[in-house]
């Protein structure tokens, strides 16, 4: 931990509470934690909800835990974790949709930033507004001092979280560390220390890979959302051809696909 302190001391900015008025949070949804500063997103991306597929059972947990929260019932930290393009980030990004009117906003926090949660806790506690920190493709080496400075703030520091705060994260890993391949003298303490972060989050939303079949419905789905007029067996077809080049049936991978055919039968026409 002094090696944390020292990081804390010397390399990062210290927030200043006065710099960030009450009317800087009424007139932005989302920000950044960035260099030890915190700025407004001008321009946020918000998903609209309806759109994510395949997805119900995890969206249906993440909005009811967000309900909880917005309407300051107790609430829990969550992890979004597994396959690529599967919709964690735009999930949490979709939330703002329905609740941003209602006073909630996120903080998109990068790894190399964690030492200044501390401060920001300071500036967001007794705001009237509620705040999910966004941790976007987390994960961690064993041996980062990141590690264990986060898993301090998010349970277990000397203080108390602000009520107000909640934290989200997405992950590949399920454990957010990944598994080395290596002679451990004690692997049992070692699995307990990659975990031991994981177990700070209440609710853990794991997001597995589509299959050929789901992938074709959000192809189809998003040319009918896009009002593209295009032969069902041609689309179907491409849209195959353009997952195997790409080695995925994610949502991501069907929203390329659209957007390049699309743009080809704008050219064309």
């Amino acid at each position: 931990m002094e090696r944390i302190e020292e990081l804390l001391r010397l390399f990062m900015p210290t927030l200043d509470k006065e710099e960030y008025t009450d009317d800087f949070f009424k007139e932005h949804l989302a920000f950044r934690l960035k260099g030890g500063r915190l700025e407004p997103v001008p321009y946020p991306s918000i998903p609209d909800p309806q759109e994510l597929m395949h997805v119900d059972r995890q969206k249906k947990v993440l909005f009811r835990n967000t309900e909880q929260f917005v309407r300051g019932l107790p609430a829990n930290d969550v992890l979004l974790w597994g396959e690529r393009g599967t919709g964690k980030s735009s999930l949490v990004k979709s939330l703002l949709k329905p609740y941003g009117a209602q006073g909630l906003r996120i903080v998109q926090v990068q790894k190399s930033d964690i030492p200044s949660l501390s401060d920001l806790y300071g500036i967001l506690r007794g705001r009237e507004q509620r705040f999910i920190l966004f941790f976007d493709d987390l994960s961690f080496q064993p041996e980062e001092d990141s590690f264990k400075l986060l898993k301090s703030l998010l349970e277990g520091d000397i203080e108390e979280r602000p009520e107000n705060v909640l934290v989200y994260a997405t992950s590949n890993r399920r454990h957010l560390i990944p598994d080395l391949e290596i002679e451990e003298k004690f692997p049992s303490e070692s699995l307990q220390e990659r975990i031991s972060l994981i177990d700070r989050f209440g609710i853990r939303l794991g997001f597995f890979a589509f299959g050929k079949e789901e992938y074709l419905s959000i192809v189809r789905e998003l040319a009918r959302r896009r009002g593209l007029n295009v032969d069902v067996q041609r689309l179907e077809s491409e849209a195959l051809r353009w997952a195997t080049e790409r080695g995925s049936f994610s949502g991501r991978t069907a929203n390329h696909f659209i957007k390049d055919l699309e743009g080809r039968l704008s050219l064309s026409s």
